[in-house]
């Protein structure tokens, strides 16, 4: 069977998939790479990567690598779709060949109104109501993205879940390293829909209460003046730190290290790859509801923590409630860590996609499973969460 994704550019969240379908049995793989990696994601730490692996196809090389990827795309069974034009959608559709869409939410944005409704259906029309019918299916990189396809088209059996697969760490006996228990990390962009602003906020009521702790806050951005200037008028120098941008490494270095990690995106997180690092790394994750990543990762009060996007008490409560009982903290990471080695990794997702891929082309019922990569995408509306009574 030949497997073709094809996408902007090899990165380090597409690896780790890419070598795992390159190793399934019985399968030829090939990644796309539709350009070069971009000078800004050279300067946020990304390496070029596309040269140094045998089932990389650089289609912006030259002429004669773009007609081999034309010819790819023509020939291959199976055709993964990610950052890449919907004409090769629409030809692929055209001739009945079987196509996935490996795709974050639709509509991110709440600005409401008659042109934001229009421009909506003009996407929708684009990217899946033209190709209802046909066989297209969804690799849901977020938890949202079925209900935004629902809302327009009916797909009912064609999406899946599935998200980004970042290296899993081996850990003897799956038990993640000791920490501080009063060490709490924010990693990202500094970029106001992620609400950095929310964890120095969670800072000022912690010390507020007298409780001991101490936050880093990895990354820049533009919201990074703001943010000194929100440390400085509440007088946490003493508590937070603001470490600027970090080379990857030295991020999951700070992610061995905490014991608490806050993920406070809004709806604009398609997904979210820092929260797969941090459970890997055994974190006790306090995650927002409306990032992409956290219904599929996050089982409430068994892995992580969930508080209702944007609710700055519910987060502060949260990290409360685990900076006095680190023993709850210990377990929650742990858990996390299990959910990645067990089930949310890249290995799972390879050896799912091969066996769903098969069943479609061979006319059979698909698998199902009951979780994880490749399981049936709920529809679920953006206020789908409803946060326990607060308990003081």
């Amino acid at each position: 069977m030949n497997i073709t994704f094809v996408s902007n550019f090899m990165n380090h969240h597409q690896l780790p998939l890419s070598q795992a379908l390159a190793a399934q049995p019985g399968v030829h793989y090939t990644f796309i790479s539709r350009e070069g990696v971009p000078p800004s994601r050279l300067e946020l730490g990304y390496a070029d990567m596309d040269r140094q692996y045998p089932f990389v196809l650089c289609a912006y090389a030259s002429d004669a690598e773009r007609r081999r990827a034309e010819t790819c795309l023509a020939q291959s069974d199976v055709v993964i779709v990610g950052s890449a034009p919907t004409s090769i959608l629409a030809r692929r559709l055209r001739q009945g060949r079987l196509t996935f869409q490996y795709c974050e939410r639709f509509f991110k944005r709440d600005d409401g109104g008659l042109p934001r409704a229009l421009k909506d259906r003009v996407r929708a029309w684009k990217h899946f109501v033209r190709f209802q019918g046909r066989p297209l299916y969804f690799l849901c990189s977020s938890a949202y993205t079925a209900a935004d396809i629902a809302r327009y088209a009916d797909y009912t059996g064609k999406t899946f879940r599935w998200g980004y697969f970042p290296p899993v760490t081996p850990r003897p006996g799956g038990a993640p390293p000791a920490r501080d228990p009063a060490t709490l990390l924010w990693a990202g962009r500094l970029l106001g829909w992620k609400h950095p602003e929310q964890a120095v906020e969670t800072a000022r009521r912690l010390r507020a209460d007298g409780l001991r702790f101490h936050l880093d806050i990895v990354g820049s951005g533009p919201q990074q003046a703001a943010l000194q200037q929100q440390i400085a008028q509440a007088g946490l120098q003493g508590c937070v730190t603001m470490t600027g941008a970090l080379p990857a490494a030295e991020v999951r270095a700070r992610m061995e290290q905490a014991a608490i990690f806050l993920f406070t995106s809004n709806k604009q997180e398609g997904w979210g790859a820092v929260l797969n690092e941090a459970m890997d790394s055994g974190c006790a994750v306090v995650a927002s509801h409306a990032a992409g990543a956290t219904p599929y990762l996050i089982r409430d009060g068994e892995n992580g923590l969930i508080y209702p996007g944007g609710d700055a008490g519910r987060l502060y409560a949260a990290v409360k409630r685990l900076l006095q009982d680190p023993a709850r903290a210990q377990g929650l990471g742990q858990a996390a860590y299990r959910t990645l080695a067990d089930t949310w990794n890249a290995q799972v997702a390879a050896e799912r996609f091969v066996a769903l891929a098969r069943a479609l082309l061979a006319g059979q019922t698909p698998p199902v499973y009951a979780d994880g990569p490749c399981s049936p995408a709920p529809l679920l509306p953006d206020d789908w969460y409803t946060a326990p009574p607060v308990q003081e």
